[in-house]
């Protein structure tokens, strides 16, 4: 276990935003977690885990407590059963289940962070999620002051959410366990529109697992949504908010407002999403607004390849990017009446 004091917390994140930690530990076997947990607990220190940091905003002051980084390593491959510590590096975990031949988390290739934090956010895009594949959860349970391992089912697992997002001062996640799937080195069927025109496929087929993880790679990189420290764009948390659900009367109240601001043939985004539930897209709603790809003056600003991502542009602080986080969730409430949630986590500071 090693440990800093008045520890710089910003390049820990990929924003590269936040002030420094008064004591920052960092683990790289699951007792060295638990101990660490143990002791903030014990003593009554607040406590601020940390994975890859590609979900975190965290306050110019930065953190008053104890800020754990989560450095576990360990991947197992039984069959179609895959185990990863939580401090494994995602993006790498996918691409060795691809070379490995097995389905099922093939296009979240290239999402930055660790493989802890991905029942937390109930991580997904292209057309898959976490939840699908997940079948346990090891974790150690700070009220109860034991580990224990939560199915797929008791992970309450939903768009974006989950128990551990719920409840996020009960569960240190430890170690996921994923059921994946031999298609004789076939992708899982490919539901993202995007995704198949660009393979040439139609929703639903399957292509070469390689073929699936490159395109998606290729497709986020076009975004700025692949990690490179070169290129301020994804200097960021990916997409800053959640796409917005809304009931049949929010939606049809959305609709008066966007044919109002764009004519009466403009037709939002506009997805299933259970029983009298309708998804729309964050990213046409922020770009509809106002808020083009760019948009800002200051080291803050949204991406030029992504508007759903907000950007530090190499001097930005954590106010610099609420300001524009504020700003457009103004501006799209005034316009189309839907207020943005935003995705990652902040510390210390709100919108």
């Amino acid at each position: 276990m090693h440990v800093l004091h008045d520890a710089p917390l910003a390049p820990l994140t990929t924003f590269r935003l936040g002030g420094p930690a008064t004591r920052l530990v960092t683990a790289t076997t699951d007792a060295e977690v638990i101990a660490a947990v143990r002791e903030a607990d014990d003593s009554g220190t607040p406590l601020l885990v940390i994975g890859g940091g590609s979900n975190l905003v965290i306050g110019d002051k930065g953190f008053d407590g104890t800020a754990l980084r989560i450095a576990t390593c360990g991947v197992e491959l039984r069959g179609t059963t895959l185990e990863l510590a939580a401090g494994e590096v995602w993006t790498d975990a996918v691409a060795r289940t691809v070379e490995a031949g097995l389905a099922g988390i093939e296009c979240l290739a290239g999402i930055p962070g660790s493989a802890g934090a991905t029942p937390i956010q109930n991580v997904g895009a292209y057309g898959q999620e976490v939840s699908a594949t997940i079948t346990e959860v090891v974790a150690y349970d700070r009220r109860a002051r034991e580990t224990v391992t939560l199915t797929g089912e008791e992970c309450a697992f939903s768009y974006r959410h989950s128990r551990f997002k719920a409840d996020p001062e009960r569960h240190i996640v430890l170690r996921v366990r994923f059921e994946l799937e031999d298609a004789a080195g076939l992708s899982a069927p490919i539901r993202y529109a995007e995704t198949a025109r660009v393979l040439g496929v139609e929703p639903g087929d399957r292509v070469p697992l390689a073929d699936a993880r490159e395109t998606v790679l290729r497709l986020r990189a076009g975004k700025g949504m692949v990690l490179d420290p070169e290129d301020h764009d994804t200097w960021s948390a990916g997409s800053f908010f959640t796409n917005p659900i809304l009931s049949d009367e929010q939606f049809a109240a959305f609709q008066v407002r966007v044919r109002e601001r764009l004519g009466e043939d403009a037709t939002p985004p506009a997805y299933p999403a259970g029983e009298g539930r309708t998804k729309t897209s964050a990213a046409w709603l922020i770009d509809k607004a106002g808020f083009t790809k760019g948009y800002g003056t200051g080291p803050a600003r949204i991406s030029t390849k992504h508007t759903l991502a907000l950007t530090n542009r190499g001097e930005a602080t954590t106010e610099d990017l609420l300001a524009l986080a504020r700003e457009v969730v103004a501006g799209v409430q005034d316009v189309f009446g839907v207020t943005l949630v935003n995705e990652p986590v902040t510390v210390g500071v709100s919108l």
